[in-house]
């Protein structure tokens, strides 16, 4: 038996239960995992309130990154054995003491790299290598526009985008979200609070704009963020915080410049063991190497999560968090 956060309903936060799960031997494919610790990101607010529909129905157990040790390995099972430790994206499952999951989801930690780094790292380092490596390859001398930039994704997004050598915007919510954001590769910070972002963004830029806008807010900055482009430049849309976007048409982007619009999500570009193993090792590199820093600064017991996910979404959150089993 272990101890679990189940949603036997969606909802609020409210609906995260506490309870003690069986969690079985490993079949085929699969290892038995001892979770250290357990990543908290947006997306598990989204599963939690309907807004994406759990995989296998009700009831189910959220969360898609943790770290650990294997404890057991299910036949099959090439690459793994107990003792190792690991870190992982993957299927739902993650909030709870110990789970299966599949060994293709599992990637080894290097040596430098604790336990809750990793859980902190996974999901969200994982996201800023598609977005700035794959979906956009971001290269010397463009100018970046980051939204969110003091959030989980955004603070790693931002330093790995500095690396490199691209000119960084950010935006964010708060002057102390500010100063953060500079601090983590940001070459301006905008307080959409106090500012108008596009016309910051214009005036930043001396009128010529983006090549890239990476945002997850959704339908607060929608459809400014297209007017932050130059023309040709790339709009990633990859979250809704502030809600979804309801009207969105293709018109616009011929009108603003034959602008492109895309919709990326991380598991696409992880379904492939061998892209996710590519992917996690340039994340390591950059982070092994210093030129990203992964902070947690928050953490809660895992039999916290609904108070973690009012958090969450309260916006009282910077950087990474993580569960503590």
């Amino acid at each position: 038996m272990t101890i679990a956060v189940r949603v036997r309903e969606t909802g609020g936060p409210e609906v995260l239960k506490v309870e003690e799960m069986e969690v079985g031997e490993p079949g085929e494919g699969e290892v038995r995992l001892r979770q250290e610790a357990i990543g908290l990101n947006y997306i598990d607010t989204y599963f939690r309130s309907g807004l994406y529909p759990a995989p296998a129905g009700l009831p189910f157990v959220p969360g898609n990154e943790g770290a650990g040790t294997v404890v057991a390995v299910g036949p099959g099972v090439a690459g793994f054995q107990p003792g190792d430790r690991v870190a992982y994206v993957g299927p739902l499952g993650a909030y709870a003491g110990e789970r299966l999951i599949a060994a293709a989801s599992l990637v080894k930690l290097p040596a430098g790299i604790d336990f809750k780094q990793a859980a902190a790292m996974m999901l969200k380092g994982l996201t800023a290598q598609y977005l700035l490596r794959q979906t956009f390859k971001v290269e010397n001398g463009q100018t970046v526009l980051f939204h969110a930039a003091a959030g989980g994704v955004g603070l790693i997004a931002c330093q790995w985008a500095k690396y490199l050598g691209a000119t960084v915007i950010g935006t964010v919510g708060s002057q102390e979200k500010a100063a953060l954001a500079r601090a983590h590769g940001c070459d301006h910070a905008i307080d959409y609070r106090q500012e108008d972002f596009v016309a910051r963004v214009r005036e930043l830029t001396d009128g010529r704009l983006c090549d890239v806008v990476y945002d997850s807010v959704g339908k607060d900055t929608y459809p400014g963020s297209l007017d932050c482009l130059k023309p040709r430049g790339m709009w990633v849309s990859f979250g809704q915080s502030s809600g979804p976007i309801t009207d969105f048409n293709l018109a616009p982007l011929a009108q603003k410049g034959s602008l492109y619009a895309c919709r990326p999500t991380i598991f696409t570009y992880i379904s492939d063991p061998g892209n996710l193993q590519a992917m996690a090792d340039d994340l390591f590199h950059v982070v092994g190497s210093g030129a990203v820093k992964i902070e947690i600064n928050q953490e809660f017991p895992l039999k916290d999560a609904a108070e973690a996910h009012r958090a969450l979404q309260g916006r009282r959150t910077t950087g990474a968090s993580v569960l503590i089993p």
